[in-house]
């Protein structure tokens, strides 16, 4: 199996998990936060619909550099939109991948901010980074609906409310 195909694959898998994971959001709740650092759950589930979409900016530019891109979410008022929003993106980023072969994959792409450079990474490292941050913040949003006493769905397996304990 190619690198592209096992990316492919991890990005179906990992969509499976967040699909479920964002269709729990409330909608009356957009705007909660479980501490004044924290994001907003809007803040936090627009940005995990976002993530597919950078597998096609890694694949199209040579870098992210916030000091000429400001980094600015997409207005998400109803679950009906955020869901939309991550079908498209993951659209995106499915679509620009499946075109890669594995030679898209090994050129560097570079993570800064103006002068001050974050990371250098090859671009299959910044796809699975990618897919580590979508992983990552799916986590808080787990903690966030569970504070709010929505029942989480299974990432790897049940959650604590999809097993039956005796």
């Amino acid at each position: 199996m190619s690198l592209t195909q096992m990316l492919l694959k991890e990005m179906e898998q990992e969509a499976q998990t967040t699909r479920k994971m964002l269709e729990r959001v409330p909608s009356d709740k957009f705007d909660w936060k479980p501490h004044e650092k924290s994001m907003t759950i809007r803040s936090l589930s627009t940005h995990i619909a976002e993530l597919p979409s950078w597998v096609s900016m890694t694949l199209t530019t040579t870098e992210l550099d916030f000091a000429n891109n400001p980094y600015q979410l997409q207005k998400i008022d109803s679950k009906e939109d955020l869901m939309a929003y991550f079908e498209k993106s993951l659209e995106d980023g499915r679509a620009h991948l499946e075109k890669a072969v594995d030679a898209d994959l090994a050129p560097n792409w570079t993570l800064r901010n103006g002068e001050k450079i974050y990371k250098v990474s090859t671009k299959d490292e910044v796809i699975r980074m990618t897919y580590c941050q979508i992983v990552h913040h799916r986590a808080q949003l787990g903690v966030f609906l569970r504070l709010l006493d929505v029942p989480i769905p299974g990432s790897y397996g049940p959650s604590a409310d999809e097993m039956k304990f005796q």
